[in-house]
């Protein structure tokens, strides 16, 4: 008799289904990474028969697919509110969004790596795509923001601004942040980002040398 994994689920509603199998292969992405799990071992932690994550997804990209879409939007919820908060000047918000993507990868690492580490594309599922878009809004808004002050002629593209802090965070946390291979850094993953992104925008001469 085939033994029942200890972290499977009792039972789940009628209709949550999908909610289910995505919380089971996160776990499971956690534990192997997003290309160690099967998806017989994703409803055998789900508890449900091996049949039945197809009702709702094609295989295992797909279900990798939507704890990636679940990612980018807790991203871009923590990212809304740092940007909307009346009380942080241009420059602490635009700031405060590197260090909320050093949060987010700490906090979640399997959607963390779901997003970034599966070999996923966003061009085959249009809610994925919605989500990664969102979250590159808020950081293109906050951009935005920090340059308002400049004459028009002067500011560089948003777009860009945001691109290059997206790329700096990720490159902190990946070399930083996640216990290789920077680790022994006599600095941390939050004075590197501060450092790199000062430095950055000064060149631009979006604030102060």
């Amino acid at each position: 008799m085939e033994e029942t994994d200890p972290r499977a689920r009792k039972s789940y509603h009628h209709g949550n289904l999908r909610e289910a199998l995505a919380e089971a292969a996160l776990k499971l992405v956690e534990e192997k990474g997003p290309l160690g799990f099967t998806m017989a071992e994703a409803a055998r932690l789900a508890g449900v028969s091996p049949a039945a994550p197809y009702r709702h997804f094609r295989g295992r990209e797909e279900l990798i697919e939507e704890i990636a879409r679940q990612g980018f939007e807790i991203f871009a919820d923590r990212l809304e509110r740092v940007v909307d908060d009346p009380l942080l000047s241009a420059l602490t918000a635009f700031s405060m969004a590197g260090q909320v993507y050093i949060d987010f990868a700490r906090a979640h690492p399997g959607h963390y790596a779901a997003m970034f580490e599966s070999g996923i594309g966003l061009a085959g599922d249009p809610g994925l795509a919605r989500a990664s878009d969102r979250a590159m809004a808020v950081l293109v808004r906050l951009a935005e923001r920090l340059m308002a002050h400049l004459p028009a002629a002067r500011r560089p593209p948003a777009r860009m601004v945001a691109n290059h802090v997206w790329a700096l965070s990720h490159g902190v946390v990946e070399l930083f942040a996640r216990g290789a291979p920077g680790s022994r850094a006599p600095y941390s993953a939050e004075e590197m980002l501060e450092s790199g992104t000062g430095i950055y925008l000064r060149g631009l001469g979006i604030v102060p040398q």
